[in-house]
This record gives C-alpha cells, sequence and structure tokens, in this order.
C-alpha cells in the first residue's frame, strides 16, 4: 500500500545501472561505471539538476561522494538520510533520521522537488508516491552481484516511457514518467 506523501515536496531520479540492475558493487564501488562514461556526450544531468531545488541521498551514495577529489554537489543543497551519520559530520550537508524528517525539512526551504539519488532512497520514495519521473542510464555491463537499483515496494509503479536515446559507448538511457 502506498503511503501518502507528507508535504508537497516531490522527486525526481538520474541514475546510472548495470544492465543487470545494479548501481553499485557490493562494497559500493563504482569504478565499472567511471571507467565507461567517459566521453559518452551529453547526458541532459546538468538540465536535469537545475529543475531540482536540492539533491537527497542516503548514506551510502554520501559515502561515495566524499571519495571523489572534488565534491560533485558544490553549490546544491544536499540532504542525507541517515540512521548512522554524524548530523554534524560535514558542513555541506544536512542529516535526517528519517524520511518524514528530510521532507519536512526540504517543505520548510520551500524546496518542492527533489533529486532522489541512491537505490534505498530511491525506492522509499517510490514507496510513498513521491517520484515523478526517473532517468535510468544503462551501462553496458553485467556485473553478476552489487547493489540493486531498487529494492522491495509493495505495489506496482506503472511507468510512461518518454524517451529512450542511445549515448556513447553503447551506453542506453531511458526517461520514465509515473503515471500512478
Amino acid at each position: 500500500m502506498t503511503t501518502a506523501p507528507v508535504s508537497t515536496v516531490t522527486g525526481a531520479v538520474f541514475i546510472a545501472t548495470s544492465l543487470d540492475g545494479y548501481i553499485a558493487r557490493t562494497d559500493g564501488d563504482i569504478d565499472w561505471l567511471l571507467s565507461r562514461s567517459q566521453d559518452i556526450g551529453e547526458s541532459g544531468y546538468d538540465a536535469f539538476i537545475e529543475t531540482t531545488g536540492a539533491i537527497a541521498m542516503g548514506r551510502g551514495t554520501y559515502e561515495i561522494g566524499t571519495t571523489f577529489d572534488e565534491w560533485p554537489y558544490t553549490g546544491r543543497r544536499v540532504l542525507v538520510l541517515s540512521s548512522r551519520l554524524d548530523p554534524h559530520v560535514d558542513d555541506r550537508v544536512t542529516v535526517h533520521r528519517s524520511i518524514d524528517e528530510l521532507l519536512d525539512a526540504a517543505a520548510a526551504e520551500n524546496i518542492h522537488h527533489l533529486y532522489a539519488d541512491g537505490g534505498r532512497l530511491i525506492t522509499s520514495f517510490l514507496q510513498r508516491g513521491l517520484i515523478t519521473e526517473l532517468t535510468i542510464t544503462t551501462i553496458p555491463v553485467i556485473l553478476g552481484s552489487g547493489l540493486p537499483l531498487f529494492g522491495d515496494i509493495d505495489h506496482d509503479v506503472s511507468l510512461e516511457l518518454l524517451r529512450s536515446t542511445t549515448l556513447g559507448q553503447g551506453i542506453t538511457q531511458s526517461v520514465y514518467r509515473v503515471t500512478d
């Protein structure tokens, strides 16, 4: 059963996955993605992120972001959902203990459309009916195991394909609108 949103906040997804549906190796490593996503051409990421007021992510996605040479979200409001992170771990983010707390914080800041990132957070947003659109970029590699894009959801999520394109290196990108 879908849980009604606690606020007027919605989310959209822009994420890459292996052909078999994994967003990272079991240990969180995304080397397979970084090594294959060079010189792919215009992915639409910059235009996408401009439509959102902030980025919401789980702890795992946040921790991957901290491993890059440069913080990938400079100039963006970042809300991290985690029951384990110290709330003062990083002044570039705010840590929230529950989805309700995260959504309430976004609404209080007049942020009504979030970039939802990370498999578990995306699944939680889908469960609550908060996702309006998904941009899924598929990298032509089979990992065999890893962290899945989607977890268990107790209802079907119907989608309408808006467009599908081929980027460089055989990478495909499909954009879906959630229809229910």
